[in-house]
């Protein structure tokens, strides 16, 4: 089970206190009280663990609606009377029961206020019954807004699907949603029209045909999963798929694709073992086999559901027939495949408590471009990809967000966070202990919630050097660092400006073509050079670098 934070929480009585009192998250009010509710880990979520989910729901694309129930298992951790279950408007929780006893609530906003009548007893494992429905939110702009997409094919049918990463699963049916504790298991059984298939996480256990112009789909979860990555797919699906033999044996992988597009996806999607075999080699085993893996066709671009990695790039290289990096490296390959895949190992495997720390999803899945591209066509290929993304990068605002709000204001999480990983890579200057380190963090922070402090300590702990100040600096600082360089009287002066206090380092640079590596601090530094001597510094590292002569 993923790690679940344990701080204090409230009697029932502190619980009124809650549900009253005035709460100020930033001196500005940039933020609301909805947005501590939603993205903190509040007294009434944190004396809980999820253990199990039963999400058994029917959905009517007809009337846009989505009605059913789900079971919610949960380990008591300390004592509390007081549960907090997240459902956003317009869906409706009707109704709360606990050992068949109907259950009282209040919600303020989508947080609901369940008072339980039964003493929770630490240690204990509950069940809780949500009974809801409605139309839930429409994605307008998948999956950038978040919500259900509610589409036709080209031969008229259904196609529906969801997406509500930061959004959150609550959108769609009602959950604990925050992203530090993920359920160690669950069962979806997603009921629809009958001539129209479901695709959900994990396995297949069965089809039921109820008779009445609908089947239910029940597919189970044998691996932790975070909320959005959870989903539903429901069109006019065919199936095909083959066996990867992979780090930990036979993996199947699954294609679900609309009838229509069958014959181009049978020939497109022979990238999708081939973008496991770079995963495997860079990140270690495939973290989902007793799950599988799929990729489904979605009528949104694409997202990182675990183990239905959704689909809807068009049967295109690039990102829409475009490579973003403008290098052409990336029409070798198709985005889609390669980044969502990418997140089974950053953001299903190893997923952010907070979304302050979305770089650990993005920049790592984003730095994954690369290394498929340095796989298959080599070191300076994918170089020169993660070089190329450099362009679209403001370094306007620091990656890191504002924490316990849910926050979606970070740099540029994508590009920039692969191109600080990218220049860590050559500041350890080992490619094999590199890539132990990629393989290490998906090893010890297997199936976890992590922080990005984490991340980085590890980092600094195998690299043998304390990256501290140097994620400082990319991540709590919008400006890049500085190289700052002059030559005077036989001398060359360097060192790094607009930086963190300790920023240190190393820098590879060429003097006269002559490859030389610079301890760079941010006090000046002295090394003998002539004035003519030329110095180049190493484009990968992603700095700025500005000769001061005359100042």
């Amino acid at each position: 089970m993923k790690r679940v934070a344990i701080i204090l929480f409230t009697t029932l009585s502190s619980f009124m206190i809650l549900q009253t009192s005035k709460v100020d998250v930033s001196p500005d009010n940039k933020y609301t009280r909805l947005d501590s509710l939603r993205g903190s880990i509040t007294p009434e979520r944190a004396w809980w663990d999820l253990t199990y989910y039963h999400l058994d729901i029917s959905v009517d694309p007809a009337t846009k609606t989505i009605q059913g129930t789900n079971r919610v298992d949960y380990k008591v951790l300390t004592e509390n009377q007081v549960i907090q279950i997240d459902l956003q408007a317009p869906l409706t929780l009707n109704r709360a029961t606990q050992n068949g006893q109907k259950l009282e609530f209040t919600n303020e906003g989508p947080a609901h206020f369940i008072v339980l009548k039964d003493k929770q007893e630490i240690g204990s494992v509950n069940s809780l019954m949500l009974s809801y429905g409605g139309k839930p939110v429409e994605a307008v702009r998948a999956p950038w807004d978040g919500g259900i997409s509610w589409a036709k094919d080209s031969n008229g049918n259904d196609f529906v699907g969801s997406s509500c990463q930061g959004l959150g699963a609550s959108v769609w049916w009602p959950c604990k949603d925050h992203m530090y504790d993920e359920v160690d298991s669950m069962l979806m059984s997603i009921t629809v029209p009958d001539h129209l298939m479901d695709i959900s996480n994990g396995r297949l256990r069965g089809v039921d045909d109820n008779k009445d112009g609908t089947k239910t789909y029940h597919w189970f979860v044998n691996n932790p999963i975070n909320n959005y990555g959870v989903n539903i797919n429901i069109g006019d699906y065919v199936h095909f798929g083959e066996v990867y033999e992979g780090e930990n044996g036979p993996l199947d992988m699954d294609y679900y694709v609309l009838r229509e597009n069958l014959k181009k996806a049978k020939k497109h999607f022979k990238l999708a073992p081939k973008t496991m075999e770079a995963f495997e080699y860079w990140f270690g085993p495939y973290p989902f086999y007793e799950d599988g893996f799929k990729l489904v066709e979605a009528p949104y671009l694409g997202m990182e559901h675990q183990s239905s990695v959704t689909y809807g790039n068009d049967y295109q290289y690039g990102y829409k027939g475009t490579d973003l990096s403008g290098t052409g490296w990336g029409l070798k390959w198709d985005y889609i495949i390669t980044h969502e895949t990418g997140h089974e190992w950053f953001a299903n495997n190893i997923t952010y408590k907070d979304m302050a720390d979305m770089w650990v999803h993005e920049g790592f899945t984003c730095y994954s471009e690369g290394l498929y591209t340095e796989y298959f066509f080599g070191k300076e290929a994918g170089a020169e990809y993660i070089r190329g993304q450099r362009a679209g990068i403001k370094n306007v605002i620091p990656m890191i967000g504002d924490y316990e709000v849910n926050s979606e204001e970070h740099g540029n999480v994508y590009s920039k966070g692969a191109n600080v990983l990218h220049t860590i890579r050559q500041a350890i200057n080992d490619d094999d202990k590199w890539r132990g380190i990629l393989r290490g963090l998906n090893e010890t922070f297997y199936h976890q919630t992590v922080t990005t402090q984490q991340i980085e300590e590890y980092i600094s702990e195998k690299a043998g050097r304390n990256f501290q100040y140097v994620f400082d600096q990319y991540l709590r600082n919008s400006s890049l660092p500085v190289f700052e360089y002059v030559f005077r009287d036989g001398k060359m002066a360097y060192r790094w400006s607009g930086v963190v206090e300790g920023f240190d380092l190393p820098l590879k640079v060429y003097m006269n073509g002559k490859e030389q590596w610079l301890e760079t601090k941010t006090n000046w530094q002295f090394m003998d050079a002539d004035e003519d001597t030329t110095i180049e510094v190493d484009r990968n590292f992603y700095v700025t670098v500005l000769n001061v002569m005359g100042s």
